[in-house]
């Protein structure tokens, strides 16, 4: 039976990422990339898809169950889950993945605090996402699963056995005792991994996030929150490359039983854009500096046939399968890797990355001639596309359209290329470009404009609405006091809000193919909500805006995670998870209202 998905908190190692579940049970793991095949993938399946879950021993008959208490260690990625065991005692587990230096590990150390407390380990490896049973076998006093290039090593100094295909472990702890099991991936052709040292690396790994968020230059009312979505940024973050993975899983769905599946643990260009704008704004340069690498390299020699999304070193061929053996969570079929969507004309991209190298050269990131260069690059491809329909932010599967989003991203990329040239940083024709940005935001204002409803429209000639309109004011298109941007928000509050507040992405038909290209609903859009939030706070109605940004804080989980969406009529959270882009605009709108408020944000 599968888990609610917030019931899941995430540890990672800014590589890979694994979830763990309330009840100790690691459901997701892909090593030894984000990107790379699971080797738990109980999350899309059953238990017979491999998981590794560690927990008291049940009572005779009864289901493992879930912690009592659990939090992440301060401002870490280290998770401890607390276990009350009524007439025993209890006991502890530390989970944690620490930042690589040499062989991928997950760690969990097993702690007493009370008392005597039967533990029990059970590990289900299966390969190639729960598709391959590997060769379980002892080196020495090591276990190793075995399946082609890969292997898996579990250490522990608790004895264990293999029983039906599964590696098992019982073992007591009394107040005081540690136990620690750690799993490190190998390729299977190389020597064993070097034997591990958890508490040194446990050490080592609060060290790291103590550090990192020590660079935090936000100080105001709702910094545990911010902190808490940075922290979960940069564990999305594959450090080697600076690419930025939209989720670490895929095919949670959008809606529960129904089609609208994706693996999002690729980068797109728009939302590492924005995650990167989001950290520039919070002190983080370094992250800044490395995803414009990353840019620069994923569209070297080709940047006029800028992607969508790469993969997270760039690879660009990112081709689209269906896992046939996998039922998807919750029965949510089919459960995809790969993403189609790649190779998809979406005019914003080129506005959101020029934002986001724009910002850079604001915040003081060192001059790079060559992005700057990317830059016109870009503008001049957009000179003769911009008026083109494309598939706009959301990468409909249906028939392109004029987004007015689109069009508005492109005004915005023409826009800071512009500013850019006037300021000296970079050289341009700039009356022309002047001229072009003119034209475009005359365009958008005349044909992507209802006036009958005072509202901008999804589209050229449509009257359906589209929440990503909100991003108008806070782009600069037009100021927030202008009516036809008041008349767009209050549209949208009227027509996209579901019963509890939260804004949809747009309208959708049920069993009927929309304006996506897809049967089916969906959840209300967390992003979108807190766009709503921004605007409502851009013109004038703080309080409401804050009311909204808390009603969207109060549906995170225990550890401060949200995914993609939230269903108002299930009251849970729905889609990939954690998701970059629900937590890249609550960063925002923690600054934008702490400003508003008269604080500061650093």
């Amino acid at each position: 039976m599968s888990r609610l998905i917030e019931d899941y908190a995430l540890i990672g190692d800014t590589q890979t990422a694994a979830l763990v579940c309330r009840d100790g049970t690691v459901d997701w793991l892909c090593l030894p990339r984000f990107d790379s095949h699971a080797v738990f993938a109980s999350l899309l399946g059953t238990e017979e898809h491999g998981f590794w879950r560690i927990g008291p021993v049940p009572g005779e008959g009864a289901r493992p169950r879930a912690a009592d208490r659990r939090s992440y260690d301060g401002d870490s990625l280290i998770l401890t889950s607390e276990w009350d065991e009524p007439g025993r005692g209890s006991v502890r587990v530390t989970d944690f993945m620490p930042p690589r230096d040499g062989a991928p590990q997950v760690i969990r150390i097993v702690e007493g605090l009370r008392g005597r407390v039967t533990m029990r380990s059970t590990l289900r490896m299966r390969f190639s996402y729960g598709h391959v049973v590997p060769w379980v076998h002892k080196v020495g006093d090591r276990t190793v699963a075995v399946a082609g290039p890969d292997s898996v090593w579990l250490d522990s100094a608790t004895e264990s056995h293999g029983e039906d295909l599964t590696t098992h472990a019982e073992f007591t702890v009394l107040e005081g005792q540690r136990v620690a099991f750690t799993l490190s991936w190998q390729p299977s052709h190389l020597e064993p991994p070097a034997r591990p040292d958890p508490e040194g690396a446990l050490e080592a790994t609060a060290a790291f996030w103590r550090d990192w968020v020590d660079q935090c230059t936000y100080r105001g009312p709702y910094r545990e929150a911010v902190i808490r979505s940075l922290i979960t940024l940069k564990a999305l973050t594959y450090a080697p490359t600076g690419g930025i993975v939209a989720a670490p899983t895929t095919s949670l769905p959008e809606d529960i039983g129904g089609v609208r599946n994706w693996d999002y643990r690729y980068t797109w260009l728009r939302d590492a854009a924005i995650t990167l704008t989001s950290m520039l704004r919070t002190g983080y340069r370094e992250e800044a500096r490395a995803w414009r690498d990353w840019l620069l390299r994923a569209a070297a020699g080709d940047p006029e046939n800028l992607q969508i999304m790469y993969g997270i070193a760039g690879e660009r061929e990112l081709g689209e399968a269906e896992l046939d053996w996998l039922p998807g969570y919750e029965n949510s079929a089919p459960v995809r890797v790969g993403n189609g969507a790649a190779h998809q004309l979406q005019l914003d991209v080129y506005g959101e990355v020029t934002e986001a190298l724009y910002l850079g050269h604001m915040t003081g990131l060192a001059r790079n001639d060559y992005a700057s260069g990317l830059q016109l690059k870009l503008i001049e491809y957009l000179e003769r596309h911009w008026d083109e329909p494309d598939e706009g932010i959301w990468e409909v599967r249906g028939p392109r359209r004029h987004f007015v989003h689109s069009k508005v991203m492109a005004w915005v990329a023409v826009d800071r290329t512009v500013k850019l040239i006037e300021s000296g940083e970079a050289d341009g024709p700039l009356e022309r470009w002047q001229r072009l940005r003119d034209e475009i935001h005359r365009d958008v204002c005349e044909k992507g404009f209802d006036k009958e409803r005072n509202t901008f429209t999804q589209s050229y000639g449509s009257r359906e609405l589209d929440a990503s309109l909100l991003l108008i004011p806070q782009m600069g298109f037009l100021p927030p006091d202008d009516k036809r941007v008041i008349g767009t928000i209050e549209a949208i509050q009227r027509e996209l809000s579901t019963s509890d507040g939260f804004i949809l992405r747009y309208p959708t038909d049920g069993e009927h193919t929309g304006v996506d290209g897809l049967p089916g609903d969906e959840g209300a859009f967390l992003a979108c909500s807190f766009w709503m939030a921004d605007d409502l706070t851009m013109i004038g109605r703080v309080d409401e805006a804050r009311q909204l940004f808390e009603k969207l804080l109060s549906i995170r989980n225990d550890v401060g995670l949200l995914a993609e969406e939230w269903d108002p009529r299930l009251k849970r959270q729905v889609g990939n998870f954690p998701q970059a882009f629900s937590h890249v605009p609550l960063i925002d709108t923690a600054l934008r209202l702490t400003a508003a408020s008269g604080g500061s944000s650093s």
